[in-house]
């Protein structure tokens, strides 16, 4: 089970990465996994939201058990917590989508990655006062939201 856990919250060991930062790292594998779901259409827009859910309610399970045999609240390794983010922002790519595809998923990538690191109220509360794995994915899910917020004004404006 401690192999399965891992996989899981590392992302198929991407978390484990050591030269480039995990979460960055983390944010650029949930792209090149997600990306093509919803470029291709490869499933509906339903099945992709149903994905979302059980993802994160595994995601739940997976850290409080990492986080449990790790002796950590929220690992370095653990990089599902960006993915879940990148899957968010994902849901609502054709309403934010800016000129072109590439340019888009730059945007997505740079401004989540902005707003993960700089952790703006709520995630900065979050991240110092919700110590489970709740905690772990809500940041990140805050940072999704500002950066489909900010895609939606740049919309607005383009």
């Amino acid at each position: 089970m401690i192999k399965l856990t891992n996989l899981f919250v590392s992302l198929f060991y991407s978390g484990y990465i050591k030269t480039i930062p995990s979460g960055t790292f983390g944010s650029f594998v949930s792209i090149v996994i997600l990306l093509p779901l919803i470029i291709f259409n490869i499933i509906s827009l339903e099945l992709f939201i149903l994905g979302f859910i059980i993802i994160f309610l595994l995601s739940l399970y997976f850290i409080k058990e990492f986080s449990s045999y790790n002796k950590s609240h929220d690992s370095k390794v653990i990089v599902i917590d960006e993915f879940l983010g990148i899957y968010l922002i994902l849901i609502f790519f054709e309403q934010i989508q800016i000129i072109n595809t590439y340019i888009s998923v730059f945007l997505i990538f740079v401004l989540f990655r902005f707003f993960d690191i700089v952790k703006i109220f709520p995630a900065n509360i979050i991240d110092k006062k919700l110590n489970n794995a709740l905690g772990v994915i809500l940041d990140d899910l805050v940072a999704a939201l500002y950066t489909i917020i900010s895609l939606y004004i740049l919309n607005a404006y383009y």
